[in-house]
């Protein structure tokens, strides 16, 4: 029996055939669902997301449609530019949705995303990890006790619960000092 080659030879070089990449390949990090092309009803349902948005932020918070990305089956993703101070880089999106042979878009969810380029808050860390020796202040201990004692001296109170209309003493009752004069 005759080998048949394994890959096909090409007309011109007689070797093996490199094969383009394929535009629907997977690519890494990105699950095989998200990939592929939005649905054709959903991505034209502009006006709809920005309506969408519109219930979160005011019309001059909202910028241009920057890009709609598939999520999945009947299912998209449109980005909008976030004109908000403080937010530079970041986008407001609306993710809309569809049943089969349905041409009513729904919204799932809006809200607002980074980009690569966003200013965002630094990690948070633990305040375990985030006390340094030099964050530590001396001890003022003695100085806020001499300050109460000295109050309490100046009373003749050691407590310093002194009723400051009666004069008696907050933790005692008054008839301590003996009944009330008519």
């Amino acid at each position: 029996m005759t080998e048949l080659p394994t890959e096909p030879a090409t007309p011109s070089t007689g070797g093996p055939q490199a094969a383009p990449p394929a535009a629907d390949a997977p690519r890494p990090g990105v699950p095989v669902w998200r990939v592929g092309k939005p649905d054709a009803f959903l991505a034209t349902a502009i006006d709809v997301a920005r309506n969408a948005v519109l219930d979160i932020a005011t019309p001059e918070n909202i910028g241009a449609h920057a890009a709609v990305r598939s999520e999945g089956v009947r299912t998209v993703t449109h980005l909008f530019e976030c004109l908000l101070p403080g937010y530079v880089g970041w986008q407001w999106f609306a993710t809309l949705a569809r049943v089969s042979r349905s041409k009513d878009a729904t919204v799932n969810e809006v809200g607002l995303l980074p980009t690569n380029g966003s200013l965002l808050a630094p990690p948070w860390v633990p305040w375990a990890e985030r006390v340094r020796p030099e964050d530590a202040q001396p001890d003022d201990a003695g100085t806020e006790d001499a300050g109460t004692e000295a109050g309490a001296d100046a009373a003749g109170d050691p407590d310093g619960d002194v009723d400051a209309e009666s004069g008696h003493d907050a933790g005692s009752p008054a008839e301590a000092d003996g009944p009330p004069e008519d």
